[in-house]
């Protein structure tokens, strides 16, 4: 299966600055889990590699990690790092998702 997910040069530069301020950690890992206000929800959670069967994106020395049950809902996303007066969060941009939440967090399909 292709993934064809992007990740963004401003989510790997932030990727890259979080794991320098944390040594044992390597890689940023995206998930999809039931719940949120629209049925699914994103998660990120900041790990020390991929597990066996992840699928891995890398970009200019950033890592990104995704498991087999959520990466049928991430195929085609771009994921993107948002940095304003507003929020500053990795946000994704995922072509899969027929509506989503006003914080970007829940989508649903």
């Amino acid at each position: 299966m292709s993934a064809n997910i992007t990740l963004s040069e401003a989510a790997a530069k932030r990727i890259r600055a979080i794991v320098a301020e944390e040594p044992e950690m390597g890689a940023l890992r995206v998930a999809v889990k039931g719940g949120g206000c629209s049925g699914f929800q994103y998660d990120f959670q900041i790990v020390p590699g991929p597990a066996e069967d992840d699928e891995v994106i890398r970009r200019d020395g950033a890592t990104v990690v995704i498991d087999p049950a959520s990466l049928p809902f991430l195929l085609g996303c771009t994921i993107d790092f948002e940095d304003t007066l507003a929020a500053r969060r990795f946000v994704i941009d995922n072509p899969n998702a027929s509506s989503s939440c006003g914080c970007g967090v829940s989508f649903s399909i």
